[in-house]
């Protein structure tokens, strides 16, 4: 697929109540008639190439629920200033934000971000599962932190290749647990779009590759590999996307801070933890079948031992933040 595909968008107010209906993008939110224009929406989700389809692999909401509060735990505050004095300095900072949020899922992000950033802002939720996008719009949050207005519209549909035209009135785009489920050619897209946007990008949560289990196991390292190896399957990137976006970002001039951003997960997180293995020793064992017995026994161990408290976990994230030249600035 190539181009961008037309979104079905639809807008709603941050009231909890609100339903999502289907329609035009919306003109509502900070200098929107301007700056809001329905150019597109992200592909995400499953890694089919068609368009998206009823029968798409969907994210669970309750497992996206389920980590929301140790994604928020995890995310990189450290980014956050240097992130709001390049928002602070943005031409036409005046009329608020445009933030797009890529794969937004429930819209955690949003429910993380929007607190810690002061101003008007106009969320963009990009999803191609209209599911979550439900979800994220009546979840979305009301405020700014000094109290300005929050407003949210949705965007369902696939993009092949994002373009700066998609994100044309952008002020940030944001992501989480993202780039590791993109290729080479697509971080490569999203660097491009952003730079030629002159927009930031604050893309959280890509694995990293390192899992560390107390206790420890002999079969861990095996586990971990056969997990890594299934991220990246394909053209996947999976552990090495954070250092490829590096290089994308940076190769289009930006300036490029990484900060860690691990779960930290032990006794009163035992049910992600359970949940997180279940799909962490399924993953590993999908990639190498010749584990499949061992693993059987590893993971009721472990889960056991999650049950009585006596496991923990450290899951290794990365927090990246782009800092794009302004379009037409410094």
């Amino acid at each position: 697929m190539s181009g961008i595909s037309t979104s079905t968008s639809t807008s709603t107010s941050t009231s909890m109540g609100s339903d999502v209906g289907t329609g035009t993008a919306s003109a509502e939110g900070p200098g929107a008639g301007e700056r809001v224009r329905d150019t597109g929406t992200i592909r995400l989700g499953d890694r089919t190439r068609g368009e998206a389809t009823d029968d798409t692999t969907r994210y669970a909401p309750e497992w996206l629920q389920l980590r929301e509060g140790v994604d928020a735990a995890a995310r990189a505050s450290e980014l956050l200033d240097p992130l709001r004095i390049r928002l602070a300095n943005l031409p036409g900072r005046a009329g608020g934000f445009v933030i797009h949020d890529l794969g937004c899922g429930t819209g955690s992000m949003g429910r993380w971000l929007a607190p810690r950033l002061d101003g008007p802002q106009h969320w963009v939720l990009h999803d191609r599962d209209p599911y979550l996008l439900h979800f994220a719009a009546v979840g979305s949050p009301r405020s700014a932190a000094d109290g300005s207005r929050v407003t949210v519209e949705t965007q369902r549909g696939d993009v092949g290749r994002l373009t700066a035209d998609a994100l044309a009135g952008a002020s940030l785009v944001t992501a989480s647990a993202l780039l590791d489920v993109l290729d080479a050619e697509e971080i490569e897209a999203l660097a491009a779009a952003c730079a030629g946007a002159g927009c930031p990008a604050l893309l959280t949560l890509s694995v990293a590759g390192r899992v560390e289990l107390t206790p420890a196991d002999p079969l861990d390292t095996e586990i971990a590999d056969a997990f890594n190896d299934h991220q990246r399957r394909g053209s996947l990137l999976g552990p090495d996307a954070v250092s490829a976006a590096c290089d994308a970002f940076s190769g289009h001039g930006a300036t490029v801070r990484v900060h860690p951003s691990a779960w930290h997960l032990g006794r009163d997180e035992s049910a992600l933890t359970a949940e997180w293995l279940r799909g962490w020793v399924g993953a590993a064992v999908e990639q190498r079948p010749e584990l499949a017995a061992r693993a059987e026994t590893y993971l009721r161990e472990r889960l056991a031992a999650c049950e009585a408290g006596e496991l923990t976990v450290v899951v290794h994230h990365s927090d990246l933040l782009a800092l794009a030249r302004p379009a037409g600035g410094v």
